[in-house]
């Protein structure tokens, strides 16, 4: 499968941007953190003022066949609801971005019944449905390659054009009652860490729900071999987490700021990076979740989230707590004065 191409990040603007935030109007490193994220937006946007100020967040939705053996403790229905709610601007989703200004669009990837009526004539929803909802996969194939292939094409393809609309971020989330399991399966076979601290309570489970929850995904698991990046999103994953992975390599590729969320975009990203390592540093990392597998998953892709607040909702809630941070980054180095010009004036 060929992929759009992502370009290293400029080594000459990073050194530019760098050099500018040491010469602002503040002692050395005061803004800590906020400065290396204002030389890293710079390298990623391509400019020494570098323009985050119109914000999408893309939801991508898909229901998941392992719900089928009670790896939720929601039922597979929820998911449809939750994006009606969000179509008519009534979920959690909706009020955040209301409050940090960022645009919110649906994306219908694999919602196992078609969105109709009130809500699929709202602005903000996009219907690239790949197939209605995934198989079992602790019994089948979660989809065909081809499938897998077509939903990651449909996620850079949206980035891309996403970007071309004008919008320098973007902030990444997901609906799917039964995601954190499928995650969980993507992270366990793309990196090797043991499939029981992959997995976590998801949406609610009590300890008898996440021993059944580990006893289902112990049986997909052993079910194929399969560790190629595509086979992998292929046998386990969800259509709204390869379209997440093909909107992070094309939102890399047209050289905007991908913002992760919490857990399931993050198993996302990994596969994003697995199959092009160089969009990693187009990846801003919103917060670590209290699902289990998060915190070893960033640890994995030596990422550094910028909240911990506590969140396990996914919808992309967390990464628009993180856009007022990254806004902020941005301007540090298009509206701070350097030291030199603040003298200047007292001379």
């Amino acid at each position: 499968m060929k992929f759009p191409a992502v370009a290293p990040l400029d080594a000459e603007l990073q050194a530019r941007a760098t050099a500018r935030v040491a010469a602002l109007a503040k002692p050395p490193g005061a803004l800590g953190r906020v400065e290396a994220l204002a030389v890293q937006l710079a390298a990623v946007r391509g400019s020494l003022t570098p323009d985050v100020g119109r914000a999408v967040l893309l939801i991508f939705a898909g229901d998941h066949g392992l719900t089928e053996d009670g790896v939720s403790s929601y039922p597979a229905a929820v998911t449809g609801a939750m994006v009606d709610t969000m179509l008519i601007g009534k979920a959690s989703a909706n009020a955040f971005a209301a409050a940090v200004g960022v645009e919110v669009r649906v994306i219908d990837a694999g919602v196992a019944r078609p969105i109709l009526g009130r809500a699929r004539h709202e602005d903000g929803f996009t219907d690239l449905n790949v197939r209605r909802g995934t198989a079992n996969a602790a019994r089948a194939p979660a989809m065909t390659r081809t499938e897998a292939e077509t939903a990651l094409t449909r996620g850079f393809m949206t980035a891309e054009r996403t970007v071309r609309q004008g919008f320098g971020l973007l902030a990444l989330g997901e609906m799917g009652i039964g995601n954190t399991a499928a995650a969980a399966l993507v992270m366990h076979r793309l990196t090797d860490i043991p499939l029981a601290h992959c997995v976590g309570r998801g949406a609610g489970h009590d300890d008898a729900g996440l021993a059944r929850k580990l006893a289902v995904l112990e049986r997909a698991a052993a079910r194929t071999a399969a560790r190629d990046p595509i086979d992998v999103l292929s046998e386990f994953g969800g259509c709204e987490i390869a379209m997440m992975a093909g909107a992070v390599i094309g939102g890399a590729a047209a050289h905007a700021a991908v913002v992760i969320d919490g857990f399931i975009s993050t198993a996302a990203a990994l596969a994003a990076i697995r199959l092009v390592p160089e969009v990693r540093p187009y990846c801003f990392f919103a917060h670590t979740s209290e699902e289990q597998g998060h915190g070893r998953l960033l640890a994995e892709l030596a990422a550094e989230p910028l909240l911990d607040l506590g969140l396990r909702l996914g919808e992309g809630t967390g990464a628009l707590l993180a856009v007022p941070i990254l806004r902020a980054a941005a301007r540090l180095l298009s509206d701070v004065a350097t030291l030199d010009e603040v003298l200047q004036d007292i001379g």
